[in-house]
């Protein structure tokens, strides 16, 4: 089986998990979506979030004439929800109402037969405000979990929505120490950690010596507070998958050819820009340049260079790549095939294999002109480097 878990958003990704993530041990998906998403391909397992997390912001996901929002619509329905984010509630919470909330959210789960389910909680803020409501989220799923005996997996979230929760060792201590807490009361049995505003393919000079550093020790960290059986990071573009190389998550949480970056639950996302995977680089760039840009490249290695194949082949199918949901496919096979390069490796030299991948990838960028349209990735090797750097 893969030890990875792709995210399933939609009928699209569920085709694509189907066509090219088939021996996947597990995929996440919401319960909004369940009806429509479950059951999964082949023997994949399926982990229902129930999307606690997206009361981070409730007045932003309300439905207003003319605007549905379809997890707002689902979520209002539950006992307790107009309560659940109210501040004099979250300081001193009802354990009544709040294990009503809870046993609701969970009894949806179970009907579609999971084998995990996520721990009712809102994502971490920089103060202390939601510790009294997590607890007591957590204290009511692990009773309930007592009392209907459930025999999957409970997985704790740990969402952080500001790096600043995150990069100091003071801060990552308290958040570590309510983690502790909450996992204990739930009896949860895994643990999953994401940066929900990080976006590691942004070439930003933050992420090098300052973001992903502190992911790193957050993970070491919180290994040695929580002896968890299943640790899980992400979804990101690569640095779930340093983690998951240097031993320090189970499984790293993946896009399916889109969405390497996790959005909280019901929140409305743009549409992004078609984009392909420039395997030889390890990143995906913007279609819309890559024309003029892969014609330079090819002029300036060869075709002897072991790269030149690889962009040839995607200068070739440019027009048909422009299509967005022909491009997601190609990032998405991409993506499997630097997996299992991964995989393919014992666990004892995948940091070392994976650094040796990204330096590779840094190397061959270096070399390259610059994609203009990419902002601060700008430069061909911008993606690989900080990863490169994290890995060992």
């Amino acid at each position: 089986m893969g030890n990875y878990i792709p995210f399933i958003n939609s009928q699209t990704g569920r085709k694509l998990v189907k066509a090219h993530y088939d021996n996947a041990d597990v995929a996440r998906v919401s319960l909004e979506d369940c009806d429509q998403l479950a059951p999964l391909p082949g023997s994949i397992k399926l982990w229902i979030d129930p999307g606690v997390d997206g009361f981070d912001d409730l007045e932003a996901r309300r439905s207003r004439p003319g605007r549905k929002n379809s997890w707002y619509e689902y979520m209002k329905a539950i006992y307790g929800f107009d309560r659940i984010t109210d501040p004099l509630f979250a300081s001193k919470p009802d354990k009544k109402v709040v294990g009503k909330f809870v046993q609701t959210l969970m009894d949806l789960c179970v009907v579609s037969k999971p084998d995990w389910i996520t721990v009712p909680q809102l994502p971490i803020v920089g103060n202390s405000s939601r510790n009294k409501i997590n607890r007591s989220l957590a204290s009511a799923t692990g009773e309930w979990k007592s009392t209907h005996r459930f025999a999957g997996h409970l997985i704790l979230p740990i969402i952080f929505t500001n790096q600043k929760q995150i990069n100091g060792k003071t801060e990552r201590n308290g958040k570590i120490a309510q983690a502790r807490r909450c996992y204990d009361d739930a009896h949860a049995d895994g643990v999953w950690v994401v940066d929900s505003t990080l976006t590691d393919e942004s070439g930003s000079k933050t992420l090098r010596n300052t973001r992903l550093p502190a992911i790193v020790a957050f993970h070491q960290e919180l290994n040695s507070a929580i002896a968890s059986t299943i640790r899980i990071a992400g979804p990101y573009w690569g640095m779930n998958l340093v983690l998951w190389a240097r031993g320090l998550v189970d499984y790293p949480a993946i896009g399916v050819g889109n969405s390497y970056q996790y959005f909280l639950s019901g929140g409305t996302a743009s549409t992004p820009a078609t984009r392909l995977a420039l395997s030889p680089l390890r990143r995906r760039a913007s279609v819309a340049q890559l024309g003029t840009w892969l014609n330079d490249v090819l002029r300036t290695l060869g075709t002897a260079h072991p790269a030149y194949k690889n962009f040839e082949l995607i200068q070739k199918q440019i027009s048909l790549l422009s299509d967005p949901e022909t491009a997601r496919t190609q990032v998405a096979k991409a993506y499997r095939i630097w997996l299992d390069l991964i995989s393919g490796t014992p666990p004892t030299g995948r940091s070392l294999a994976l650094y040796q991948d990204l330096s590779e990838a840094y190397a061959l960028g270096k070399s390259l002109k610059e994609l203009k349209d990419e902002g601060t990735a700008r430069r061909p090797e911008s993606v690989a480097e900080p990863l490169m750097l994290n890995c060992l």
